[in-house]
């Protein structure tokens, strides 16, 4: 018999871990090198400019229902890159300073993505496994949630759940959703809900009117960026560091703002004319120049998606233009190929074009999705199966608009 477990000794199992790194990483850099890493999206800015109203309503609404230990929602709507997430994130963080501080009671954060889940019904699973760190299944989960916010205990802490992606919860009884908005309204809950999606009247074309109104959403829509804020937010990120001529600076700004406004676009542009203005050999000066932005914009006309729509056929550019009317109809970006055939078939007859056949536009969905540029429901082809855009909207407006 091994000696350790005769005398009741606990083996210890070493844990692998990788080597500590001797030496800091070098974060200085050229000029160039310093701005890229600035602009690219992943990195943490010191401030988010051209938000602070926006950030003044959340942080009040939110403090507010915690100190008072009330539930409420508030429904945060805008198109893709106007900061809606980072401003709830910086909400967040200040909230959570000021609890450390003790300057507000005690709450638990929790943060859902609809775009992680394999299913909308799984965000009960995930919410309750976050919540108490039991693992159960989504029916499970579900009523044990629904007791917990019914109940009351005034020991309980208040809980900020913050819903991204809310569009991807859809279900054909939207009880999911309907769950994430009532919730909140029970009188002893302490759950304050923070859904974020880019449609302004989601909780209208998924629920019936009179109950959404019934449960007294908050909201709040962020437009927008203009170019001037564009270019505040590209400045704030390069701060101290002399990297882009202003002409070109406002070229950015100018031409992301007539698209989509998308501050995220605009920062992968600079970031792009960063790295060219480094492999530039007549650049002497090691600055982003006019000709820089201009290279980086002809290349994201030239992604071979953007190529690809371009020159498409004929009724494959209407396909795609009938899946954009329907996310547009549901406010969900994701469709049903029947309601996209009858989108279809709309278009056709208004630009006087011979309508096809359903078995002609299954035949165009296929193509596309072997394009990648759709991605089409697994294992079926049929009237019921799902579509998505495996390419931003604004890429597909730009490719249909641009000759």
């Amino acid at each position: 018999m091994d000696h350790r477990k005769k005398s009741g000794m606990k083996m210890r199992v070493k844990t692998p871990s990788l080597p500590k790194r001797v030496q800091q990483l070098n974060m200085t850099g050229t000029v160039l090198e310093q701005a890229c890493r600035k602009l690219h999206i992943s990195a943490i800015p010191d401030s988010l400019p051209c938000r602070e109203d926006e950030f003044s309503d959340i942080y009040q609404f939110v403090r507010d229902k915690i100190v008072d230990g009330l539930g409420g929602c508030m429904y945060i709507s805008g198109v893709p890159g106007t900061g809606k997430t980072a401003t709830v994130r910086q909400v967040v963080s200040n909230l959570t300073e000021e609890y450390v501080s003790g300057y507000l009671p005690a709450f638990k954060f929790i943060e859902l993505n609809g775009m992680k889940l394999t299913e909308p019904s799984q965000v009960y699973a995930q919410f309750l496994m976050h919540l108490t760190g039991q693992k159960v299944t989504a029916d499970h989960a579900a009523e044990l949630l629904e007791k917990r916010f019914s109940a009351a205990d005034r020991r309980r802490d208040s809980v900020l759940l913050l819903v991204d992606e809310l569009d991807l919860l859809w279900t054909r009884k939207q009880r999911v959703m309907y769950n994430i908005f009532d919730w909140p309204t029970r009188k002893h809950s302490k759950l304050v809900v923070l859904a974020i999606a880019n449609t302004m009247d989601l909780p209208e074309r998924l629920l019936l009117t009179r109950i959404a109104s019934r449960m007294g959403l908050t909201r709040m829509t962020f437009q927008p960026y203009t170019f001037r804020q564009l270019q505040e937010i590209i400045l704030s990120r390069i701060k101290g560091i002399p990297a882009f001529d202003e002409d070109a600076l406002q070229l950015v700004a100018r031409k992301v703002a007539a698209l989509s406004g998308d501050a995220r676009r605009a920062l992968d542009i600079c970031r792009r004319a960063t790295e060219l203005a480094g492999l530039d050999e007549n650049n002497k000066t090691q600055i982003v120049a006019m000709s820089h932005v201009d290279a980086a914009l002809q290349e994201m006309c030239s992604a071979p998606k953007i190529i690809a729509i371009r020159n498409s056929s004929l009724h494959e550019k209407i396909f795609l233009r009938a899946i954009l009317a329907e996310f547009q109809r549901t406010g969900i970006e994701e469709a049903v190929f029947n309601k996209v055939y009858r989108q279809h078939i709309t278009l056709c007859r208004f630009e006087g074009v011979p309508p096809p056949s359903v078995s002609q536009v299954s035949l165009l969905c296929a193509k596309l999705s072997s394009y990648r540029l759709l991605l089409s429901e697994g294992g079926r082809a049929d009237m019921h199966q799902k579509i998505r855009l495996n390419i931003s909207q604004d890429d597909v407006l730009y490719a249909l608009r641009t000759k």
